[in-house]
């Protein structure tokens, strides 16, 4: 049976404030679900691989470049992939849900892979975008994980969705 997985997206860098709020969710996260998704470097991805680790879950770190040794320290699986920013897609498409926190244009676009993939995704203090559910705590984004992870048999890709809507049928 595959295991389900979590993705946690956000900035490289971070205030102090969203830091704690990462690893406070990594925390709550470990306790729903086994496996967390990150791009595996700095800033918010380690804060909530910390908070995970130290929860009980296991970390994999989905890296741009090449040298799994660019993972932070609570990276369990460092998978280097050579590929830059188009690693994002990766990082969302591995997951059965997301919780985006605060970060800049690189958030910005993993959120809207979620939303093309069909993949869900939690905002948690980052962008409002249609389609993305708000939470306010990281209790709250957990629990919303949760439901997601408990309630969600399959995702239909809006790219498949769109296209096959406009086909004719026979």
């Amino acid at each position: 049976m595959v295991k389900k997985v979590v993705s946690v997206i956000g900035g490289r860098n971070c205030t102090p404030k969203v830091e704690q709020l990462a690893h406070e969710l990594g925390k709550k996260l470990a306790k729903v679900v086994g496996i967390l998704v990150s791009g595996g470097l700095g800033g918010t991805m380690e804060a909530v691989c910390r908070g995970f680790k130290a929860g009980g879950g296991t970390t994999i770190g989905i890296l741009p470049g090449y040298d799994k040794t660019d993972a932070n320290p609570y990276v369990d699986i460092a998978i280097p992939t050579g590929i830059g920013l188009a690693r994002n897609v990766l990082v969302v498409t591995s997951a059965d849900v997301v919780i985006a926190l605060p970060g800049g244009p690189g958030t910005l676009s993993e959120m809207a892979y979620c939303l093309q993939f069909g993949v869900p995704v939690v905002s948690l203090g980052s962008w409002k975008l249609d389609g993305a559910v708000t939470c306010r705590t990281p209790a709250e984004a957990a629990a919303k994980a949760a439901e997601i992870l408990r309630t969600r048999q399959t995702r239909i890709p809006r790219i498949l969705w769109s296209k096959s809507k406009n086909r004719k049928r026979k």
